[in-house]
């Protein structure tokens, strides 16, 4: 399966802008399986929940299906939404054909103030797509491995962030911890550039295979970056590794 992530700078809360940025970047992809957006690619990482948000069928989840048909892939990433007078930060997986799952973002990032002005997600999404089952998670829930834990048999784990450059040694740690610990493909795809808070983002995107090593090494350039990932390499892996048979069994309180 190919994978195409776009880690780019962000129009702080202008919707349309970033629409038409990320649309000049998906015309420069050939051919891919999925293309990987950052956390809140239509605002950036924004507490004006109530200016920044849209309906689940707004424009910007519109445009998603429209690109998605156009490339015929799967796109993904999340957007400040309302729904029921209640805001989240929600991921939308959208396929080929413009169907789509969803999942809200579960640790919401209280040293930001995350937590008052968004609802927390009560489910983990595990996506069939392509024959791969992939986790899509956001961001802080990259610091909680409780629930990031493979449990399902999950082949590829996604994280789509805002992850600031001040702490971005614990990104990288932490996306090769989770991708050793659960013999998974892992996925991070942050931003760049500064937003209006003056935090300054420098990506760090990057692919790493079920034992950690790097398919696509940490950059902190702006553009797209396609990487190929191997089902049998998955699984060969996993049978010549065989630790997740070992692995503890227990439920989650959501």
């Amino acid at each position: 399966m190919k994978i195409s992530i776009i880690q780019t700078t962000l129009a702080w809360e202008d919707a349309a802008a970033n629409r038409a940025h990320f649309t000049q970047l998906i015309d420069t992809i050939q051919e891919t399986d999925l293309i990987v957006l950052p956390e809140m690619f239509t605002s950036g990482f924004t507490m004006n929940a109530a200016g920044a948000s849209e309906a689940p069928n707004g424009p910007s989840v519109v445009w998603m299906q429209q690109m998605a048909q156009a490339k015929n892939c799967a796109v993904t990433g999340s957007i400040a939404i309302k729904e029921d007078e209640k805001y989240y930060n929600r991921l939308f997986f959208v396929y080929p054909d413009g169907s789509m799952q969803t999942y809200n973002k579960r640790h919401l990032f209280s040293y930001g103030d995350e937590h008052n002005h968004y609802t927390k997600g009560t489910e983990k999404l595990i996506i069939d797509y392509k024959g791969w089952k992939i986790c899509p998670l956001i961001c802080y829930d990259l610091r909680f491995p409780v629930f990031s834990r493979n449990v399902e048999g999950y082949d590829v784990l996604l994280y789509v962030a805002s992850w600031p450059q001040a702490r971005i040694y614990a990104w990288d740690a932490l996306l090769k911890a989770r991708a050793i610990e659960n013999l998974s493909y892992t996925i991070g795809v942050n931003r760049v550039g500064t937003d209006a808070a003056d935090f300054v983002y420098t990506g760090h995107s990057q692919v790493l295979d079920p034992l950690g090593g790097y398919l696509l090494e940490p950059t902190v350039e702006d553009g797209v970056f396609s990487v190929a990932i191997d089902k049998s390499t998955l699984e060969a892996t996993r049978t010549r590794f065989a630790f997740l048979n070992d692995r503890d069994h227990f439920d989650i309180k959501l």
